[in-house]
């Protein structure tokens, strides 16, 4: 599952294309200065945006939780679930799956897996549904939420973080939406597919 993501989405450009679909972004921590980065990780501090008073509140947030185990929670199992609170948009340019390489003969028999990049064509950016918890040991943090893969995503991975384009950004972050409304494979064409490795 993803364990890697990218964003090179600037202040301005963020605050222009929520208020374009009607939730003007609100900084009430203070504006911060958001990581340009071709790889967030686990336990890495982003960007995410829930509702707000006056519109959606852009916060930095710790991705993943702790589980029972100690492993962390960074990716979560969204059918048949509600979620009725804690929904939360996480910004994203790009996002990352690796398949095992094919085998070669003769060659060595541990190689690097292959890592692919899914990025949605035609937009600058998208968001990945999240749900927000509090932890005593880490306070508020964020997980992704996933589903079943999608045509473009099933030749990679047998499960899919839930990408979200700008009409759904909005019903995301209205409880009174129902969850599985939302939380959909993407279509086919959704997303474009370049190997970075």
């Amino acid at each position: 599952m993803c364990n890697e993501h990218r964003s090179h989405v600037d202040i301005d450009q963020l605050s222009y294309e929520f208020s374009q679909v009607g939730l003007p972004i609100c900084f009430p921590e203070g504006v911060p200065n958001l990581p340009l980065s071709d790889s967030i990780k686990i336990t890495d501090r982003h960007a995410i945006v829930r509702a707000g008073a006056k519109g959606a509140d852009l916060v930095m947030r710790r991705w993943s939780w702790p589980g029972p185990t100690g492993k962390p929670v960074y990716n979560f199992r969204s059918e048949g679930r509600e979620f009725d609170s804690g929904r939360v948009l996480i910004i994203a340019d790009g996002f990352y799956e690796f398949t095992d390489p094919p085998p070669v003969e003769g060659g060595p028999k541990k190689r690097p897996k292959s890592k692919w990049l899914f990025t949605m064509p035609g937009e600058p950016f998208f968001c990945i549904a999240g749900l927000l918890r509090t932890e005593q040991s880490v306070g508020e943090a964020y997980t992704m939420l996933t589903t079943s893969p999608g045509p473009d995503i099933a030749p990679y991975h047998n499960r899919q973080i839930v990408v979200l384009g700008r009409k759904d950004w909005a019903r995301w972050l209205n409880p009174a939406v129902p969850a599985q409304d939302v939380l959909l494979s993407a279509p086919a064409g959704t997303l474009a597919v370049t190997r970075v490795r």
